[in-house]
């Protein structure tokens, strides 16, 4: 379990790069530590809805909606701004809005359990759920924050740790998730693997003879 950011030599990670390293680690890597972002088709899509979601407003008798909300864990080392925030009386009950389908729900899982954590710490007051609303479907999906979901946001800002204090970048995934990612063209996924690649199939023959 992660118990403490290392203050004075880390800088804080952001909300966001859960999601990207879970993804991808050669993703993160590009986006978080060579500050590279490139646009395609989905990101823009991505950034108009998490663009309504702080834009839209709401307001009933038995829950106060926050949007927009600035989130920060000192213990964890990590920033970043919550779509939504529900709360009913003082029990948060963050939201995540995201594109895509209920399928790619594990890596959204990570940031808003990070979310939750982040809450935990500014508020004082458990958070055990929240839910990821998927904009193509219109549907929400609830997430509860049990022990093993946080414990894979405590391994990841420890891999995520690791990966910026090195000086290469991980190596690329080069499968289906590349033709979805906008940094598809910065990352040079299939011209990287593909020498090593050939390098692991001249080791394979090799030891056939």
């Amino acid at each position: 379990m992660v118990t403490e950011c290392e203050s004075g030599v880390d800088e804080p990670i952001l909300l966001s790069a859960l999601e990207h390293y879970s993804y991808c680690p050669r993703q993160c890597a590009l986006i978080h530590k060579e500050s590279i972002w490139d646009e395609n088709l989905y990101t823009l899509r991505g950034r108009d809805v998490h663009e309504r979601a702080h834009e839209e407003t709401e307001i009933t008798d038995e829950v106060r909606i926050e949007r927009g909300l600035p989130l920060w864990s000192e213990r964890l080392g990590l920033v970043g701004k919550a779509d939504v925030v529900e709360f009913r009386g003082e029990i948060p009950y963050p939201v995540e809005y995201k594109y895509g389908s209920m399928k790619s729900g594990r890596h959204a899982n990570l940031q808003l359990c990070g979310q939750a954590l982040c809450l935990e710490e500014m508020i004082g007051q458990p958070v055990v759920r929240g839910a990821v609303y998927h904009f193509s479907s219109r549907r929400r999906r609830e997430v509860e924050f049990n022990a093993a979901l946080r414990e894979r946001v405590y391994s990841t800002i420890k891999a995520i740790r690791r990966m910026l204090r090195k000086s290469e970048l991980p190596a690329p995934v080069n499968d289906k998730r590349c033709g979805n990612c906008s940094l598809a063209e910065s990352c040079l996924h299939a011209a990287i693997a593909r020498p090593a690649r050939i390098r692991s199939l001249h080791r394979t023959l090799f030891i056939a003879d």
